[in-house]
């Protein structure tokens, strides 16, 4: 039934105004639709990106959005960090730690958190 259907990641926040900051500058998504002052969509891909104002912003203890990000992982997270990003690393079984990037056999990821504490991640898959 849904399979067929496009769907979007929502992301909630205390303060669209620094969220937008973030997801514009640091993440360099762009904003496609706005609604007042509560709602900001974003583009990533082929699929978009809800960020939107909530009293429950940061209270989801895992990932909210993963982005497969291929070869480019090494170069993305580089530029993430010199814009003042920083990694969660995680103690994971059978996983080493490399720099910020957590790799297991092929498989490399990194996850960070935004402004309000939302888990993001970044795989080479």
């Amino acid at each position: 039934m849904l399979g067929e259907k496009t769907s979007s990641a929502n992301i909630a926040v205390k303060d669209l105004k620094i969220a937008k900051n973030f997801y514009e500058n640091t993440l360099g998504l762009k904003r496609i639709d706005t609604f007042e002052d509560e709602v900001i969509v974003y583009k990533s891909g082929n699929s978009s990106i809800v960020v939107y104002r909530s009293e429950f912003a940061g209270t989801n203890k895992s990932t909210c959005v993963t982005w497969a990000v291929g070869d480019d992982i090494e170069n993305i997270v580089s530029d993430l960090k010199n814009k003042g990003v920083r990694f969660e690393h995680y103690d994971i079984p059978n996983t080493t730690l490399n720099g910020d990037i957590h790799i297991d056999g092929s498989m490399k990821v990194v996850w960070f958190k935004d402004p309000d504490g939302n888990i993001l991640n970044l795989i080479n898959q």
